[in-house]
């Protein structure tokens, strides 16, 4: 009898695809079929031929683009040299999940589909477009796809005999269990945030630990907007980037956050333990240390801040003693109940944190051992560098606005990571944030007679102020910047900075101060108002024009 295993890869960059991912792993394990899930780039592309059977599940991000963990995968797979027929023995099928308000919608996993097609690969069913856009989300797509999905590869590969499905009302075991250690056990002097001997450029897996230098609040204390310009000192790093490039945060959640979780939990946040697959081959999470507090998992590791998805509340249910409880929570895990779901959790962004103190005899009863199933791990944040090593050698900058509003619960939604940021004081001592550098999606022109036309409303200004710093460095004008904000008193970022280059012939600066006056006044009101000046830098001096906002 062939060997019933599964493959399941994923590219995802929000999370969503990783969580669809880990379901129809649980979905597998149910019907007794050996299952791996894993992120595309961390497959052996190679291995692809001895694959009997793989399901992808990818995400497309920005114009069309793979998600950050499958892009060696896509370049691999479009090399030219491939044979035609080196998928011949793979079954395979592809799920996208998009948002038909962008116009490549779910554009990667519909070229994978026809890239594996044309290496001989057997498709099951076709692809499978999950839209965000939906009313019930990509799962009004994904859910009968996966019912079709199972009964093609039940076909295929049957339930040996005496086996049937597990029923989902039985709950499956943990990814891992946490044994934690003697009270009195020594204790490593490690910690994730301690400066470490420089080796390859800091990456996810490896951050550094950088010292915050300043913290500055750029907006008026009366303005409604907190908007910080925040120093980091990266001297001995090995970390180097050019305008354009993205730094990466990981942040960590609030002191008073994770104390309420053990709280809620009745977890003691010095113990100690440590993490043991309950499959061997189970590769253990990267970025735990091992052996591991309670509340260094609960800071650095636990999203316990983001919206909870819908597997979530699906595991809740199975701790539930309490019948009124369970009956709400298996309501919020059925296809039926995702409106229900959106407005208790997604319209008022209800955190991960919020639901559990909805649910406090279910939340009681959680064991130990499925956190990390139940609760994803806090992902890295993005911000445009604002600043240049030309400038500014050893010293990274970013522009953060504060994320704070209003929904109708009655405490305001506050930002994970810009929250913390803000909260940074290095004036009471040695302050470090785990970071790295990324390529960004904006390459300056090399020539250095090329006009650069930069259009940064708000924080959207920040690449642009580390591209004129460049150019301003290497002694290239050309430079023109249309800036917007709300007044010239409250928001005007920078504004000494653009004065006085100006004021030296390296800048020219078009504001736009939307609420100064009665009629409001935008940056495309200036960009029409000098329609000659940027017609005369497109046509005849080949201007590159530049967006972010």
């Amino acid at each position: 009898m062939a060997e019933r295993r599964l493959l399941v890869l994923f590219g995802s960059q929000t999370g969503t695809a990783q969580d669809t991912a880990e379901r129809i792993g649980r979905e597998a394990k149910r019907r007794h079929l050996r299952c791996r899930v894993e992120d595309l780039d961390s497959c052996d592309v190679a291995n692809l031929i001895h694959e009997p059977l793989v399901l992808f599940v990818c995400a497309t991000t920005g114009q069309g683009d793979p998600p950050d963990n499958m892009k060696m995968f896509w370049r691999f797979l479009f090399r030219k040299n491939l044979p035609a027929g080196s998928l011949c023995q793979l079954d395979y099928a592809v799920l996208g999940l998009g948002d038909s308000s962008y116009p490549k919608f779910n554009f990667v996993a519909k070229k994978l589909h026809k890239r594996l097609l044309q290496l001989g690969g057997n498709p099951l069913l076709p692809v499978a477009l999950g839209d965000d856009q939906h009313d019930l989300g990509p799962d009004a797509v994904v859910d009968p796809w996966l019912v079709a999905l199972w009964d093609k590869i039940l076909a295929l590969y049957p339930l040996p005999p005496g086996l049937e499905i597990i029923s989902p009302s039985v709950r499956l075991p943990p990814k891992y269990t946490l044994h934690y250690l003697p009270e009195d056990s020594p204790c490593p002097d490690s910690d994730l945030l301690q400066p470490s001997a420089p080796r390859d450029a800091p990456c996810e897996l490896h951050p550094f630990a950088a010292p915050v230098v300043s913290n500055q609040r750029v907006t008026a204390q009366s303005h409604f907007q907190d908007v910080r310009l925040i120093e980091f000192d990266i001297m001995g790093s090995g970390i180097t980037f050019s305008a354009g490039d993205v730094v990466m945060i990981q942040p960590q959640n609030c002191p008073g956050d994770v104390q309420q979780f053990c709280q809620l939990l009745h977890l003691e946040p010095d113990r100690r333990f440590v993490l043991e697959p309950t499959e061997p081959g189970t590769p253990l999470p990267p970025l735990l240390p091992q052996p591991c507090t309670v509340r260094h998992l609960v800071t650095h590791y636990l999203d316990i801040s983001c919206v909870p998805r819908r597997s979530f509340f699906e595991l809740l249910a199975h701790f539930s003693t309490n019948e009124l409880e369970r009956e709400k929570l298996q309501e919020f895990s059925s296809a039926q109940g995702q409106e229900e779901l959106y407005s208790y959790c997604n319209r008022p962004r209800r955190t991960t944190l919020e639901a559990m103190w909805d649910f406090p005899h279910t939340t009681c009863a959680i064991p130990a051992d499925y956190l990390l199933d139940l609760i994803p791990r806090i992902r890295p944040r993005a911000f445009s560098i604002a600043s240049s090593m030309l400038a500014r050698p050893k010293r990274l900058q970013i522009l953060v606005a504060v994320v704070r509003y209003k929904t109708r619960l009655s405490k305001p939604r506050c930002g994970l990571c810009s929250s913390w940021l803000a909260s940074l004081n290095p004036e009471q001592g040695d302050v470090r944030v785990p970071l790295w550098v990324k390529k960004g999606g904006m390459k300056f022109p090399a020539d250095p007679d090329t006009p650069v036309i930069m259009i940064g409303p708000g924080t959207g200004v920040a690449p642009f102020r580390a591209a004129i710093q460049e150019r301003v460095a290497l002694g290239r004008g050309g430079n023109c910047l249309f800036f917007g904000c709300r007044h010239k008193s409250k928001d005007f970022y920078c504004q000494a900075e653009w004065e006085e280059l100006v004021a030296k012939g390296f800048l020219t600066l078009f504001t736009a101060f939307s609420r100064d006056q009665e009629e409001k006044v935008y940056v495309q009101h200036r960009i029409r108002e000098n329609g000659r000046l940027l017609w005369e830098l497109l046509s005849s001096g080949n201007a590159h024009v530049y967006l972010a906002g």
